[in-house]
Parts: C-alpha cells; sequence; structure tokens
C-alpha cells in the first residue's frame, strides 16, 4: 500500500498566508513539520528542506525540495513522515514503530522516540530474525486477524547502535542532510520479511531503568491510551477520519497481545532481552487461539 508519489525539483519555499493548523516541534523547542490546509488537500512543510502537497485522499503527494536539499534527504522525508500521514487519510492504520517475525508472527516495538524501537528490530534483523518494518508499522484486517503488512525494507539507526549492530560491509542508502542516522538495506546480515504476518504481541517500551528485561502485561485501556500516543494521523481535526480512527484502535486494543517491556539500554543486555521476547512469545502462542474479528 502506498501512495502515487512525484517529486519536483526543487525550489525556494513559497510563503504560505494561512495559519498553520498543527505542528510538530522537537524537545528542544525547534520546529519540525508544520501542517497546513491547501485547497481540499494538505501542504506539509518541513522547514529549509521539503515541502509535500498531499490529496485530500491520500493517494496522491507530491514534494519539493528547497534549494540545495538532496533527493536522498526528501526520499527520506517521504518515506519516514510523509507517507504514514498519507495512508492515514486512506483510511488504513499506521503507528510509529518497529516490528520483526518470529515464527510466522508478527512481534511489535512501540515507543516514544529514542526508546530503542529501531535498535531492537535491528538487533533481532542481524541475528538472523527478520524484521517487517522499521518506524511505520502499518496495520491491516484479513479474515478477522490483524496483519502487519512489510513496510520499506530498511532500518534506520544512531552511530553508537551502527557500531555495535552493523557488519563494516553492510550495504546503506545515502545520507541525509538533516540527521546523522544511517538508513541500512535489508541483505545479506539484515534479514527482513516481505510477506504479512499476523500481530501476535505489542511491546510497549520502558524507559530502561531497570536491571534486568520485564515483561507485564496491560490492560484494554491502558493499551488504548499507548495506541492514541503513537498512532500517525494527518487531520487530527478532521471528525470523520478521527471517529473511525478511534474506532479502529478501540477494535485493535480489544486483542490480547499488549505488554510493557523494560531492559537496561545496554547493548551487552541485548541477547537477554531476545530470550525473554523470544520465551515470551513463544508461550504466548501456545496459549492463544486465532484472534477472531471483534
Amino acid at each position: 500500500m502506498s501512495a502515487h508519489y512525484t517529486v519536483h525539483p526543487g525550489r525556494p519555499m513559497p510563503p504560505v498566508q494561512a495559519e498553520p493548523f498543527h505542528q510538530w516541534v522537537f524537545p528542544d523547542g525547534s520546529l519540525w513539520t508544520q501542517f497546513y490546509r491547501q485547497g481540499a488537500g494538505y501542504l506539509l512543510r518541513f522547514p529549509e528542506l521539503a515541502d509535500f502537497e498531499v490529496s485530500a485522499d491520500g493517494l496522491s503527494v507530491q514534494g519539493w525540495p528547497a534549494p540545495g536539499v538532496t533527493m536522498p534527504t526528501v526520499e527520506h522525508l517521504y518515506l519516514n513522515q510523509v507517507l504514514p500521514l498519507a495512508l492515514s487519510r486512506q483510511g488504513k492504520l499506521v503507528l510509529h514503530g518497529s516490528a520483526v517475525d518470529i515464527d510466522g508472527q508478527g512481534v511489535a516495538f512501540l515507543g516514544e522516540s529514542g526508546r530503542g524501537k529501531s535498535t531492537l528490530a535491528a538487533s533481532f534483523a542481524t541475528s538472523g530474525t527478520r524484521f517487517l518494518t522499521d518506524d511505520g508499522l502499518l496495520l491491516d484486517w484479513l479474515d478477522g486477524r490483524c496483519m502487519i503488512l512489510p513496510s520499506h525494507p530498511s532500518i534506520r539507526l544512531w552511530q553508537d547502535s551502527q557500531d555495535a549492530l552493523m557488519h563494516p560491509d553492510a550495504a546503506t542508502a545515502a545520507p541525509v542532510s538533516f540527521t546523522s542516522k544511517a538508513r541500512f538495506m535489508a541483505g545479506p546480515g539484515v534479514a527482513f520479511c516481505d510477506a504479512q504476518r499476523p500481530l501476535a504481541c505489542v511491546f510497549f517500551l520502558g524507559q530502561g531503568d531497570v536491571h534486568t528485561p520485564r515483561i507485564a502485561p496491560l490492560r484494554p485501556a491502558e493499551a488504548l491510551i499507548e495506541l492514541v500516543k503513537h498512532s500517525f494521523l494527518l487531520d487530527i481535526e478532521a471528525r470523520d477520519m478521527l471517529a473511525r480512527h478511534f474506532d479502529d484502535l478501540t477494535r485493535l486494543a480489544a486483542l490480547p497481545i499488549y505488554f510493557r517491556l523494560d531492559y537496561p539500554r545496554s547493548y551487552a543486555a541485548l541477547p537477554a532481552v531476545h530470550q525473554a521476547i523470544l520465551r515470551h512469545t513463544a508461550e504466548k502462542s501456545a496459549k492463544a487461539k486465532p484472534h477472531e474479528s471483534v
């Protein structure tokens, strides 16, 4: 699932007369993204980087780099920021999370930026357990089961995770101008699953202030709050889409698959984290029946 994407030559960013109806800001207060209504669609502006026009139905996206911004930078913004928002306008459910394929079951990791979602997915992928997605978790229902759809076959990592997990010869995409994260492509040594998998477990990542891995179940009401926090949604004021989105999340939250996962933020601890996740997933699979439509 995607959108029809067209990228144009670079241009200076034209002034916008209207005020943005929403914006994303980094924890330090710096501006990241401005959301504008433009005709029947939307303008997403990443200041000094690129503009993206998204159609009202999310099926079409056009991108304009700012002068001097490279095409890999624009593609990076499209794949990781704009496309999940466009999919939300198509009525798709997209969460800010990563996922891996464990014995044919989809296991997802959700959490705030910096909690280690990508690092955890990459640590599995470099150990032979295939990853399904990094950062944009696209879900759909098939025959009453919630399925994870695979996304772009790449994982983005900070330098310390690169050094700890990646082989020096691992294939990378071209660097981008606004982050030191590198995008590692699936291939030898970075296992990728290109088929959809049933969603079996969702782990919400804790802060890391523990000495050993800990897994605790979440009630549906707690899971719903977390799912709302980690959703991609382009227009938070569109009542019809907002109502549908909340219905989708409520249906999803009713599944008995949610857990809080906390573990030491140490690369040396990752094998123990793997074992805890694998053991928990195996035990849950042994007890569970296939999810029925709810």
